[in-house]
């Protein structure tokens, strides 16, 4: 499977683009799957429903299944959060996998920019991220994209992973 990550930070655009680029890449015949990272205690399920109730009766896992999807929650229950590459290595095979966030694993990346949000960029000192995907011009010893250019992106991205 290839991969490749987009980050920044807190609203850079990083989620807007990976829904526009998961688009552009399942219209062009592509496989896609996703993995994001989140800072938040994230969680899928709600008080009330039987499997909530599983976990909550001491479940590590839990697994959700109807005729439009499966999904599997599981607990770590005070373990460590599983590493980038054990997550990568659960997914089923698919042509490429984009990852939202983890600003500081080694994968290729693109750094979603938004002026308006203060933050620095974050490319200058992080050799993986590849290029720049930007509300505002900028002048960078790397290819830099209008954030709103999903097909340039698209067209990147594949180049760099031999899509």
């Amino acid at each position: 499977m290839k991969i490749y990550g987009v980050t920044g930070w807190k609203n850079s655009g990083k989620t807007g683009l990976m829904e526009r680029l998961v688009s552009e890449f399942t219209a062009r015949g592509l496989s896609v799957s996703t993995i994001k990272h989140s800072h938040h205690s994230a969680d899928v399920d709600h008080p009330g429903t039987d499997s909530h109730r599983h976990r909550q009766a001491g479940a590590q896992e839990v697994v959700l299944a109807s005729r439009n999807r499966v999904a599997i929650m599981q607990e770590l229950r005070g373990a460590s959060e599983p590493p980038l590459a054990e997550l990568l290595g659960r997914l089923n095979p698919v042509d490429l996998v984009l990852i939202e966030g983890y600003k500081r694993e080694a994968h290729p990346k693109i750094e979603a920019f938004r002026k308006a949000s203060g933050n620095e960029l974050i490319a200058p000192d992080d050799p993986t991220i590849r290029a720049v995907a930007s509300d505002t011009p900028l002048d960078l010893e790397r290819p830099v994209f209008d954030l709103d250019d999903t097909a340039a992106i698209a067209d990147f991205i594949a180049q760099e992973v031999g899509l």
